[in-house]
């Protein structure tokens, strides 16, 4: 009995307290982009205490030495914005990375207040895509936000793009709404489960279609979605064999 007792209170520091501030390096192979070093990042969640683990990953992307990161957005924590960083000071820090940023909002930037949002990572200098287009060294970004983003919308933002080009959208629930090809859709939100069993995976996911786009490198269709598990955590600051992640994608 004080065995299991033990096993499960080491389960619940671990799950509560220590594997939501780890950070791994999820690494993709493409050979699409001319050699460039691509980071992708979402759902960061910073809390008004989440200083040093924001601090952290911006140190660990920046040795990285990206050319371009990618955001799927996600930035506050919270939807009242009460337990979150404020915008500004969140923006000031992803600042000091030493590459172009172009991002998406997530619902949780968006239901918080997204003009608050978006005008402080613009402020410094984050370049954010709401339904429209960006070119970044050849790179065509298009972005399209939040989940109630429609079909119509999609087509709308992708019929000008050509060559190279990349689609983020903050939900993987898009996938099989994007006609168009693109070279690589990048999305988040879903953050791998949060809590995933060994050997069975994801519980449940904020998804249409439960855990299957939970995180991982998906071919369905002509397209290429990369679904990564994010940073931050949502409803319960609780991970389980679901490290937070910095995706990067290279040749």
């Amino acid at each position: 009995m004080y065995i299991l007792g033990a096993v499960l209170l080491l389960l619940f520091v671990w799950g509560f307290f220590i594997e939501p501030e780890l950070l791994t390096v999820k690494r993709y192979k493409s050979d699409r982009f001319g050699g460039k070093k691509i980071v992708f990042v979402s759902d960061f969640h910073v809390g008004k205490r989440d200083g040093f683990r924001l601090k952290r990953i911006v140190e660990t992307i920046n040795k990285l030495n990206p050319d371009l990161v990618l955001s799927g957005g996600d930035f506050v924590k919270g939807h009242s914005g009460k337990r979150s960083m404020p915008a500004e000071k969140i923006a000031a820090e992803l600042a000091r990375i030493k590459a172009p940023i172009v991002t998406v909002l997530g619902n949780h930037d968006i239901n918080f207040d997204k003009y608050t949002v978006k005008n402080a990572l613009e402020k410094y200098g984050i370049v954010v895509l709401d339904n429209s287009s960006t070119n970044i060294d050849g790179i065509i970004i298009s972005g399209i936000g939040d989940k109630r983003v429609n079909l119509s919308q999609i087509k709308l933002v992708l019929e000008n793009t050509e060559s190279t080009n990349i689609l983020l959208s903050h939900t993987p629930d898009i996938y099989y709404d994007v006609d168009e090809d693109v070279d690589l859709i990048l999305a988040g939100h879903v953050h791998g489960g949060q809590v995933r069993v060994p050997f069975f995976g994801a519980l449940i996911c904020p998804s249409k279609f439960g855990t299957k786009f939970s995180c991982g490198d998906f071919n369905e269709t002509n397209n290429r979605m990369i679904v990564t598990r994010g940073l931050g955590t949502s409803l319960l600051n609780v991970r389980f064999c679901d490290i937070p992640e910095i995706v990067v994608i290279e040749g």
